[in-house]
Order: structure tokens, then sequence, then C-alpha cells
């Protein structure tokens, strides 16, 4: 059975930085895509930035530059840096996982991350 447990989320001034982490157990790590979406209240939930095991990433535009995503396969934990944070990068963020050989994949239960002007 999957497991994805974020954790590192909270509030932080504007300009600021968190680090958001995303352990996974169940998985067979090296052959699944990993990677973080949010949803903001009122809004539906969108991509923030996905990685393959070989490293190759996909990034939202509006965190390009600002954001960073790494796994390290050894742990099986994904993680997401986040830097110049703005207020509208409040929302609850979620770990994502899947594997190369499904279409669905299964979600964490989400961390709120909270950016204060």
């Amino acid at each position: 059975q999957v497991q994805l447990v974020e954790s590192g989320g909270g509030l932080v001034q504007s300009g600021g930085s968190l680090r958001l982490s995303c352990a996974a157990s169940g998985v067979n790590f090296s052959i699944y895509v990993m990677g973080w979406y949010r949803q903001a209240p009122g809004l539906q939930r969108e991509l923030v930035v996905t990685i393959t095991s070989g490293g190759s990433t996909n990034y939202a535009d509006s965190v390009k530059g600002r954001f960073t995503i790494s796994r390290d396969n050894a742990k099986n934990t994904v993680y997401l840096q986040m830097n110049s944070l703005k207020p509208e990068d409040t929302a609850v963020y979620y770990c994502y996982a899947r594997s190369i050989w499904t279409s669905t994949g299964n979600w964490g239960q989400g961390t709120q991350v909270t950016v204060s002007s």
C-alpha cells in the first residue's frame, strides 16, 4: 500500500523560504514519477512540479526560478525547496506519486503553506 507523508509546511512572510518533504513507502521509488501539487481555497488543484526517476523536471511557470524539486532515491523522499515565497503561493501542498506503468497516482494528506504579506 502506497503511503506518502508530507512535512515542512507552515507560516512564512513574503520573500521567505520553506522546504517541504515527502516520504514514500510501499513503492518501488525508482520507477515512480514524484511531484507536488497545490490547492488554494476555492480553486482547483494545480501542478507545481514533477520529477522523474532520472531527474527530469516539469515546473509550473508560476514557480520557475523560485522553487526546486529534488529526490533522494535511497531515502524514498522527494523535497520541494521554495524560495522568494509570495502570498499567492498560499495553498495546501500535496505530494503525488505515480508508477511509470500506470496513469493514475497516489496523494499525500497535504501540508498547509501560508505566506503573509
